[in-house]
């Protein structure tokens, strides 16, 4: 099996890119934002089917790894894998994972709440250990991002910012949460 693959991004294509290694092209499925003509080093997960052998590839070993957990889920094949992990940020989707939140995992293509929801009570205990303090008010986050969205925001948009600022104000409630949310919005 191939383990790691280093060469040129010949060819970008729709969740695809071709990589010249030698005089040999590979068709390597990949979530990376990646450049034409640009070296890249790829850690390489083979996915053998009855009908196809492909060809996942992953920047670092910690995406593949969370790749791999991923399709460990029932209902989680490697293309949905594919679309949260190129929808989603790795950490974003660690923390969301971490405190239950669905909704942003749902906001992947082709996941829906009940596979996100899956995805939470499966990989909860699994997903290294990750061990997020939100200062007794573990609630805040979930009625912050709710209140964002409620207000017109995308979950997508502000989730990072959410974790960070409820992670950085233990204790405090969403109705001073929310202002200090949107003070943070208007600054960017």
């Amino acid at each position: 099996m191939i383990g790691k693959l280093q060469g040129i991004v010949d060819f970008i294509g729709d969740g695809f890119v071709i990589i010249m290694a030698g005089p040999v092209g590979y068709k390597v499925y990949t979530p990376e934002f990646l450049t034409p003509k640009s070296t890249v080093s790829l850690w390489i997960e083979t996915v053998v089917r009855d009908d196809s052998i492909r060809l996942f590839g992953f920047t670092s070993i910690a995406t593949q790894d969370l790749f791999n957990q991923l399709t460990t889920v029932s209902g989680v094949g490697p293309k949905v894998a594919m679309a949260i992990l190129g929808t989603i940020k790795t950490d974003t989707l660690l923390s969301a994972i971490a405190t239950g939140d669905a909704k942003t995992i749902a906001t992947a293509p082709g996941v829906g709440k009940k596979v996100a929801e899956k995805i939470i009570v499966e990989l909860k205990s699994r997903v290294g250990g990750i061990s997020l303090d939100f200062g007794g008010a573990p609630d805040a986050l979930g009625d912050l991002l709710g209140a964002l969205e409620s207000l017109g925001y995308r979950r997508l948009d502000v989730v990072d910012m959410a974790q960070k600022l409820v992670a950085d104000n233990p204790g405090l409630g969403v109705e001073k949460l929310v202002p200090m949310a949107l003070k943070q919005i208007t600054v960017k």
